[in-house]
């Protein structure tokens, strides 16, 4: 059997490093080689000469930063595999958001898979998680908490059709708010969604991209002043915490985190990322031989795991 390179990646003040292919994932400051794997802004940055990730990312990317040059995008498919320093990779959905991807990595007969940000739950506005196996499991660690549990995302949102006014709700512009469109859409329908001007552009391009299925109207003011009907009007986060002496509607964040929802006048648990009996679950499907944490704190898996499977945070140089 082939040995884990303990040193095949790390983390370094740009980002996540592969030495023997020479390039980052994710990274934050400007590289030579960035391997991305989803358009979010805390893992999606400008500045790199090379960018390689899935066409929906690259999109998203263009769009937030119009000033990276087009030819610096280098694109592909789910399971569409490319080369890099002797390193063969290829992307694999994540189910997180639109074009969300992991990272498949194959080195000397080893198999590392880096899954970014992902989730198990249905969602229908973006691509659902594929499992693949690996001798190395990288996985984000965000609610690697056997204490958070997610709950049922059409359970959470059908907590909207009890409320009887108005509502401004809060979500991130990008995934989120398209995931929420469409939840009210499906399980509200007596609800009509005015979205605000910063979330519109991003709901035409994912229906540029193949999701048109979301049923929305452009923010008006008018309409969230009668009386005879109970609209959602749809916010980035900026503009929500800026509401916070909204008169007569319901102030909603969907979210995850605990911290969120305390001064809201109802909790909305929507996460876009895996709970901890779905990092379990993940384990074994992917049945790796070692489990590296990134973004949060891995020391419960490791007490999980201990003895079975060995579970490190991905140290630096």
């Amino acid at each position: 059997m082939e040995s884990i390179l303990p040193d095949f990646l790390v983390k370094r003040q740009e980002g996540y490093y592969c030495r023997y292919g020479d390039f980052f994932i994710d990274p934050s400051l400007p590289v030579h080689r960035a391997v991305v794997s989803h358009a979010h802004a805390d893992h999606a940055s400008p500045g790199h000469d090379l960018i390689y990730c899935t066409p929906p990312t690259a999109a998203f990317m263009r769009y937030r930063y119009p000033r990276q040059p087009m030819d610096s995008f280098l694109q592909f498919s789910y399971r569409q595999a490319f080369d890099i320093g002797g390193v063969t990779l290829y992307f694999v959905a994540a189910g997180h958001m639109l074009g969300s991807a992991q990272i498949v990595m194959e080195y000397k007969g080893i198999r590392y898979l880096f899954t970014g940000d992902y989730k198990l739950q249905d969602d229908d506005t973006c691509e659902p998680l594929e499992v693949v196996q690996a001798d190395v499991l990288i996985t984000e660690s965000t609610f690697a908490d056997p204490q958070i549990a997610h709950p049922d995302p059409v359970t959470e949102i059908r907590k909207i059709n009890d409320q009887s006014h108005h509502m401004l709700l809060g979500a991130y512009a990008l995934g989120k708010a398209q995931r929420i469109t469409s939840l009210i859409n499906r399980y509200c329908p007596g609800r009509r969604v005015l979205v605000h001007h910063g979330i519109l552009p991003l709901h035409r391009l994912y229906a540029s991209l193949g999701i048109t299925q979301l049923n929305y109207e452009p923010y008006n003011r008018r309409e969230m002043k009668t009386s005879d009907a109970h609209h959602i009007y749809l916010v980035p986060p900026m503009t929500f915490n800026s509401y916070y002496r909204a008169t007569n509607v319901i102030r909603v964040f969907a979210s995850g985190w605990k911290h969120l929802q305390r001064s809201n006048d109802m909790d909305l648990y929507i996460s876009d990322h895996v709970d901890w009996k779905d990092i379990l679950n993940y384990v074994v499907q992917v049945n790796p031989r070692e489990i590296w944490t990134v973004h949060g704190n891995g020391e419960h898996l490791v007490k999980h795991f201990a003895g079975y499977i060995s579970v490190r945070a991905l140290s630096g140089e």
